[in-house]
């Protein structure tokens, strides 16, 4: 199974918004998505390019 890392690279490289994690299913923003996107959500997301700024203490 590819690693998150992988799955990730490959996505940005092919432009990709978001990518299934192998795991869950779920589909994955990826940093890129978030940096369309201008700022951090809060919701603690996996590829937070933002340094999870908004996320509470």
């Amino acid at each position: 199974m590819p690693s998150i890392e992988k799955l990730h690279q490959q996505a940005c490289e092919r432009g990709e918004d978001t990518y299934v994690d192998p795991a869950t299913g779920y589909q994955v923003l990826t940093s890129q998505a978030h940096l369309k996107r201008g700022t951090c959500c809060g919701n603690v997301c996996r590829h937070c390019p933002f340094e999870y700024i908004n996320v509470p203490k």
